[in-house]
């Protein structure tokens, strides 16, 4: 069996590479932990930056890997982190979030469901929780998700931003995240009717519901929320506003994986345009405009691993054809570079475009 030789990359001309992206001012990458949504999200944020556009690259995952990919510091805060271009990003830290936030458990445990620290319930709050809290003390749960949904709603109505790019947490905790939108409309539209059910008895029984411009206040706060999680529901259904981006890497797993998160995006009403494979091994130089001199592609004629691993790469890619036909299926190339920085990030935006 042959050696695969590697050489490394010594430049990347970065003039060459893309400025600007054919996609909707919503950009959202999901899929598995491990298949590369944030060298996407980065890759696709970068080049809209380029191109003139005031992006925002926004990431939901804990692992906190956007960092390393642009190999910048990311605040929790949108900042922007290149001088050259309008490129701003932010790493949501969704437990810090929910500690720091409107769902923030309060000092006895307890946390207030007002959504924006709101005294609407006034003194019915202690008969309920104690002190305060809600009636069933602790963490609210999801509460983690509510926030950073939270963050999300506002990124995204930030008229900062003309584009906002998205870097999901794997598959179970984005869908969790995109379950929030019915639940907190749900939540929301119980607490509204609850207020005004009680709020003929507010003057009656006096303070025990807070005076009348606490709960106007908290009635004002939750309005306003049901409002912005409306505006998401339809920007995320609308496919001209928001393509979601479904991540995969060509392993049976990860096909079956990707199908059932496709299923799920659609019973949310949540269009994917656009399914990327990545890492994969094929020469790619001819399609994604790669530069032969650099590019090294597996050895799949003289190297019996990689033969071996091409045919397991090409019987899922098959699969992947059938099952998300219609769709635009993108290929990125296995590189034998480590992908960040933003030289290696124009070359997957390339791959992208």
């Amino acid at each position: 069996m042959s050696e695969l030789t590697v050489e490394p990359v010594e430049s990347i001309e970065t003039g060459d590479l893309p400025a600007g992206v054919d996609a909707p001012e919503y950009v959202l990458y999901g899929g598995k932990g491990g298949v590369g949504k944030t060298t996407c999200a980065a890759a696709t944020a970068l080049a809209s930056a380029r191109g003139g556009t005031s992006t925002l690259v926004v990431s939901t995952d804990p692992a906190h890997s956007l960092s390393d990919t642009l190999e910048t510091d990311i605040p929790a805060e949108p900042t922007r982190i290149r001088e050259d271009s309008p490129l701003f990003a932010v790493e949501i830290d969704p437990e810090a979030a929910a500690v720091e936030g409107p769902f923030a458990p309060d000092a006895d445990g307890g946390t207030d469901v007002d959504f924006d620290g709101g005294a609407g319930l006034g003194g019915l709050g202690e008969l309920l929780g104690g002190d305060g809290g809600h009636p069933l003390g602790g963490a609210m749960p999801g509460a983690d998700e509510a926030a950073a949904m939270q963050l999300l709603i506002e990124y995204l109505d930030d008229p900062r931003f003309e584009r906002v790019v998205v870097d999901t947490a794997p598959t179970g905790h984005t869908l969790r995240l995109l379950e929030l939108p019915e639940v907190m409309d749900s939540m929301v539209g119980r607490l509204l009717s609850f207020r005004e059910r009680l709020s003929g008895m507010a003057g009656s029984l006096g303070g025990l519901f807070g005076d009348d411009d606490s709960v106007e206040d908290g009635t004002a706060s939750l309005k306003e929320l049901s409002s912005k999680i409306e505006r998401l529901r339809s920007a995320l259904e609308d496919p001209t506003r928001t393509d979601f981006r479904v991540v995969m890497i060509p392993e049976e797993m990860s096909v079956t994986e990707s199908e059932r998160l496709v299923d799920r995006l659609e019973g949310f009403g949540i269009p994917v345009g656009t399914v990327v494979v990545n890492r994969v091994s094929e020469d790619l130089t001819a399609a994604a405009g790669l530069d032969e001199e650099w590019f090294v592609a597996p050895d799949t004629e003289n190297c019996e691993f990689c033969r071996r691993r091409w045919e397991v790469q090409r019987n899922a890619l098959s699969r992947a054809q059938d099952l998300f036909r219609g769709r635009e299926v993108k290929r990125v190339p296995l590189f034998a570079e480590a992908v960040r920085g933003e030289a290696m990030l124009g070359v997957v935006a390339s791959c992208l475009d």
